[in-house]
């Protein structure tokens, strides 16, 4: 796929939002469950902090084009 040299250097935050959306609205959906499920909230907000750091790790590594040139 060619780009021009505009594209190649910034970020492409639009396609890291879209790869990143699903797991982050699953792992949401997960906190919620647990919470609706009658467990103790501490327990179903314990796994929120991974949740978000996974996704903005995720999020980084798809904007920067981390990936991109390991293949």
């Amino acid at each position: 796929m060619a780009l021009s040299q505009g594209e190649a250097s910034t970020p492409n935050r639009r396609r890291a939002l879209l790869a990143v959306t699903p797991f982050l609205l699953l792992g949401l959906a997960d906190v919620l469950l647990l919470l609706f499920w009658g467990i103790e909230p501490l327990w179903a907000f314990a796994i929120l902090p991974p949740i978000l750091f996974c996704t903005v790790l995720a999020w980084l590594a798809f904007s920067t084009d981390f990936l991109e040139e390991r293949t």
